[in-house]
C-alpha cells in the first residue's frame, strides 16, 4: 500500500512538468506565396523566428507556402489559418480602401512609399480592415512593379497594344493595362507560369524580386522597368486570434511583425540592386530607360476616373508627403 501510494505521490508530482510544455505552447499557421527564399519568405520565417524567442518558445509558428493569395486571406478571415503574408492585389476585394495604393506612378520612390505606408495615412487604411473581419498588422513590399513578355521589347506605350498580361485579381492594375492597349488578364499567381508556357497569356507584371526568386526569366525574354505601380504586402491575421493575446504577447506579436517588415524591406531592396544584372546573366533583354512620362500621358483617362472613384483628398495627401 505504501509502496502503491509513493508511485502515485511521484507521479502527481511529476505530472505538472509533463503537461506544462503541450499547455504553454501554442502553434500559429502563417501562409505566404512565393518560395522561402524571397522577400516574402524571408519576412515570414523572420516574424516566425522573432515571435518564437521573445516568448521563450511558448508560441510555435508553422509557415506555410500557399501561390493563391485570394484563398489565403478568405482562409484568415474564417479561421482556418492564422495570419498571411499576401500582396495587396487581391486585398481590395476585401477592403476597398487598400486600392487606393495601387494607382500607377504614385509614389516616387521606395522612401516616398514605406513613409506614407508607415505614417497616419497607412495605418488609417490597416485600421479598416476590422470591420472586414480581418486584422491588418503591418505594411511590408514587393517593390516596384515591371512589366515582362515573350513577344516584343516594350519601349513605349504603343508597344503594348495587342499584349496579353495577367495582372492580379485588382480592377485599378485591370484598368491601367486596358487604358495603355493592353489586355489584362486577371488570374492567380499559381496559375501564371502554365499561362505563359502554353501561351494563353504574352507577359506579367511584377517586382523583380518575384520575378528572380520565381525564374520568370526562364518562360520570359524581355523586360521593361516601368517601375508603373509600387507593389505594397501586408501582414493579416484572424481577429479571434489577437484577441487572445493578453497585453505582453501582444507587445511581442508587434514587435516580430515590425522585425518581419525590417527583414522583408532589406530583402527587396538587395533583389533591386542586384536583379537587372542578374537577369541579364541569365538572358533576359532588359530595358532600363523608359519615358515615364509618356506612360502617365497615356494613363490620363484612368488618372481622371481613379479622382472620381477613390479617395481623392488622399490621393492627393500620398503625393504631397514628404519626410519630416
Amino acid at each position: 500500500m505504501k509502496t502503491t501510494r509513493r508511485v502515485a505521490l511521484a507521479a502527481a508530482l511529476l505530472l505538472p512538468f509533463a503537461l506544462s510544455p503541450v499547455q504553454a505552447q501554442t502553434q500559429l499557421t502563417v501562409q505566404h506565396a512565393l518560395p522561402l527564399d524571397s522577400h516574402t519568405g524571408v519576412g515570414a520565417h523572420t516574424f516566425k523566428t522573432a515571435l518564437e524567442r521573445l516568448t521563450g518558445g511558448r508560441y510555435s509558428v508553422a509557415t506555410q507556402r500557399n501561390d493563391n493569395e485570394r484563398e489565403m486571406v478568405e482562409s484568415v478571415q474564417i479561421g482556418t489559418i492564422d495570419c498571411t503574408f499576401t500582396s495587396t492585389g487581391p486585398v481590395g476585394n476585401f477592403v476597398p480602401e487598400v486600392r487606393i495604393f495601387d494607382v500607377p506612378f504614385l509614389f516616387r520612390d521606395a522612401t516616398h512609399a514605406r513613409g506614407v505606408l508607415d505614417s497616419e495615412i497607412g495605418q488609417q487604411v490597416l485600421s479598416r480592415f476590422n470591420a472586414r473581419g480581418l486584422v491588418g498588422v503591418v505594411w511590408i513590399e514587393n517593390g516596384f512593379r515591371n512589366l515582362t513578355n515573350s513577344r516584343r521589347e516594350v519601349n513605349t506605350p504603343a508597344d503594348l497594344r495587342g499584349l496579353k498580361i495577367r495582372t492580379m485579381e485588382n480592377q485599378v492594375h485591370m484598368r491601367a493595362f486596358t487604358t495603355l492597349g493592353a489586355l489584362p488578364t486577371p488570374m492567380a499567381f499559381s496559375e501564371l507560369i502554365p499561362a505563359l508556357q502554353q501561351g494563353t497569356v504574352d507577359g506579367q507584371e511584377n517586382p523583380i524580386s518575384v520575378i528572380v526568386a520565381n525564374n520568370i526569366n526562364q518562360v520570359q525574354r524581355y523586360m521593361t522597368m516601368t517601375r508603373h505601380v509600387y507593389s505594397p504586402q501586408v501582414m493579416i491575421c484572424n481577429p479571434a486570434m489577437v484577441a487572445r493575446f493578453n497585453a505582453a504577447d501582444r507587445a511581442h506579436f508587434q514587435q516580430a511583425a515590425r522585425e518581419a517588415q525590417t527583414a522583408n524591406r532589406n530583402r527587396v531592396t538587395a533583389d533591386e540592386e542586384a536583379g537587372v544584372a542578374e537577369l541579364r546573366r541569365r538572358g533576359m533583354t532588359v530595358i532600363t530607360e523608359v519615358d515615364t512620362a509618356a506612360f502617365q500621358t497615356a494613363l490620363a483617362p484612368a488618372f481622371a476616373e481613379w479622382e472620381r472613384t477613390l479617395d481623392s483628398a488622399t490621393l492627393r495627401r500620398i503625393r504631397e508627403w514628404r519626410a519630416n
